[in-house]
């Protein structure tokens, strides 16, 4: 009996995890999206300028400064060209969360802005959806779960008990 309300347990912490992990990846896109925004707003006096001059080539608008003979242009050089590798960055990575369910739980996982991700967790409050995708997500992390610790249970008792400690099942407890 003991065993049993374990692995009910056991499940029912795989499923409050899985359902997680929609919540996550959905503030985490939320927060790229307000990173990106934040970069073009920082950036929009410098692409109206590139616009003007430049034909919208920001890069060529780093370069211009990078040439100038003014100091001050040339500091200013190295904040427009790190400005402008963030934003680009930021396309990079708000277009990677614009795939299918599974590419965007691969991107986070794998790949995810390591600021980013870290700001998401800092500030992520654990939430239960009740959206299709929470609700699979929460079955497979319970059923993957209950399945790894309980292989590795029976591992144990095969390597130490010799799988000895089978119980016989007595006339009662057949029927289940």
């Amino acid at each position: 009996m003991l065993r049993s309300y374990a692995r009910l347990i056991l499940f029912t912490f795989g499923l409050l995890v899985g359902v997680q992990v929609p919540g996550f990846i959905n503030d985490y896109s939320h927060r790229v999206e307000a990173h990106l925004n934040e970069a073009q707003q920082s950036l929009k006096g410098f692409s109206d300028t590139a616009n003007q001059f430049f034909n919208g080539n920001l890069q060529a608008l780093v370069e211009h400064y990078r040439s100038s003979e003014d100091p001050v242009f040339r500091a200013d050089a190295t904040s427009i060209g790190t400005l402008v590798s963030r934003q680009a960055a930021l396309d990079a990575e708000w277009m990677a969360l614009q795939g299918p369910w599974y590419q965007k739980a691969w991107h986070v996982i794998t790949a995810a802005d390591p600021a980013i991700r870290d700001e998401t967790l800092n500030g992520y409050s654990y939430q239960v959806l009740l959206a299709p995708e929470a609700i699979g997500w929460g079955i497979a992390c319970a059923f993957l779960l209950a399945w790894l610790i309980e292989g590795f249970i029976v591992l144990l008792d095969w390597a130490f008990a010799g799988g000895r400690h089978r119980g016989k099942i007595s006339k009662h407890e057949s029927w289940r």
